[in-house]
């Protein structure tokens, strides 16, 4: 099944990372296995503040994190998988080649290369206007929700 979801669909399959999702839409994948998704960068976030007032560019591990959210709404999607929490474990080989600024649209597309036991591995890569901003090899892990 084609995934397609709007920013309420993933806050759903998310809701662990509101307020601090950043995906504002996923526009293709299949569950469990590869997603795409779309981060349009606003100039007024408050995630430019702070490190370089005057010289606004999105921080890196907020792309990396981007591509994390991607990496879990793929695999949350599945149905055995529903009601669990995708935590970002781990990264390695993160290369940032493009800066990401206000008004870029970032595409994100995270593809599960392998899923051991609770945790996924992912290849994931981020452009703007088809130059790579960032690629990264990353490891989510999954855990069930427990009740009070």
């Amino acid at each position: 099944m084609s995934l397609q979801l709007d920013s309420n669909q993933i806050a759903q399959i998310l809701p662990h990372r509101y307020p601090f999702a950043l995906v504002d839409r996923i526009t293709d994948g299949e569950e469990g296995s590869w997603a795409r998704g779309r981060l349009c960068v606003s100039g007024m976030s408050p995630v430019f503040c702070g490190h370089f007032p005057q010289y606004h560019v999105l921080p890196g591990v907020l792309i990396v994190e981007a591509l994390a959210q991607v990496a879990a709404v793929a695999m949350l999607s599945l149905p055995e998988n529903r009601g669990k929490l995708g935590f970002f474990a781990a990264i390695k080989d993160a290369k940032f080649r493009t800066q990401v600024r206000p008004g870029d649209v970032l595409e994100l597309e995270s593809r599960i290369t392998r899923v051991r036991g609770s945790f996924a591995f992912v290849e994931a890569e981020a452009r703007v206007d088809g130059k790579v901003a960032c690629s990264a090899t990353l490891t989510l892990a999954l855990g069930a929700v427990e009740e009070a």
